[in-house]
């Protein structure tokens, strides 16, 4: 039952590409994220409030903490506003290259130089994403900046290596206080990322879809409830039956299960150079996995 867990979690989160895709149908990717980030973040803050947890971070890392949340909302914006003009694969294949900018992080901190693992893996990377965007083909709703798709992703993995880094050196470091349970930590950089989001799409006008649009609503809230409440759930919970670096491994199934779900819903294809170049991106970020596991052990 655990893998079937595992598996079920990821299939719903590789699902969220889809349902992001339906839900930019009726508006714009400011405003999907920010409804996406508002409805799961009302669960989780409700939960905070009724537990009345009384561990208090401080006004230091409560501020790093909200800027995890912006940081988050980067995140989400960039990537859901790759769908627009990235195949769904590709756009998830990217925005899952976080370990290779958290590596880049760890090793600049602690001022190392890293692995022969970590190099090779970037540059199996880089090499896999260079020929993604040389091929310049991009069955995307606003097809002509593949490009453009992918540079949105990729800072979509930047912006979620630096919520990781934030999360992980103010929520549960003991030199910075009692730990934060992780609905704590949750609670409030999903409530920033909402509000960072929410007031975004005020400024650039995006309003929600209308109340009527039941498809992109539909979306939203599958985003919300699917991908963020079962999907991440299920991921956080499976670190109870497995160690942490296999589902950290895990999550490389979500690109080629978004992709399997594209081609059968939109009809989406992928060239030979495209496939090759995804598989070394996925071997290039699989070898960041495991030398980050070994830095760990």
């Amino acid at each position: 039952m655990p893998y079937f867990r595992l598996l079920g979690a990821q299939l719903a989160v590789g699902a969220a590409a889809i349902f992001a895709r339906f839900a930019l149908t009726g508006a714009g990717p400011v405003a999907v994220s920010a409804w996406r980030l508002a409805l799961a973040a009302v669960p989780f803050a409700a939960f905070a409030l009724a537990r009345n947890d009384r561990v208090r971070p401080g006004a230091g890392r409560e501020a790093a903490l909200a800027l995890a949340g912006v940081a988050l909302a980067v995140h989400f914006a960039a990537w859901i506003a790759s769908l627009l003009y990235a195949p769904v694969g590709i756009s998830t294949l990217l925005v899952c290259t976080s370990p290779l900018w958290t590596g880049a992080f760890d090793a600049a901190r602690s001022r190392r130089m890293p692995r022969a693992s970590y190099v090779l893996g970037v540059a199996l990377a880089v090499a896999g994403i260079a020929g993604i965007v040389m091929q310049r083909v991009a069955p995307a709703p606003e097809p002509g900046h593949f490009a453009l798709g992918a540079t949105l992703a990729l800072t979509g993995g930047l912006a979620l290596a630096v919520y990781f880094m934030l999360v992980s050196a103010y929520g549960n470091a003991p030199a910075r206080g009692p730990a934060l349970t992780t609905g704590a930590i949750v609670a409030r950089t999903y409530a920033w990322a909402a509000l960072t989001l929410l007031a975004a799409s005020a400024v650039l006008r995006q309003p929600p879809p209308s109340a009527g649009d039941w498809r992109a609503w539909a979306g939203i809230v599958a985003m919300a409830v699917v991908s963020q409440g079962i999907g991440h759930t299920g991921m956080n919970a499976a670190l109870r039956d497995f160690r942490p670096n296999v589902v950290a491994l895990s999550t490389l199934l979500e690109p080629p299960i978004a992709a399997l779900f594209a081609i059968a819903i939109f009809h989406e294809t992928l060239s030979g150079q495209i496939v090759a170049g995804a598989v070394a991106v996925l071997a290039g970020v699989a070898l960041a996995l495991w030398d980050e596991s070994r830095s760990a052990a």
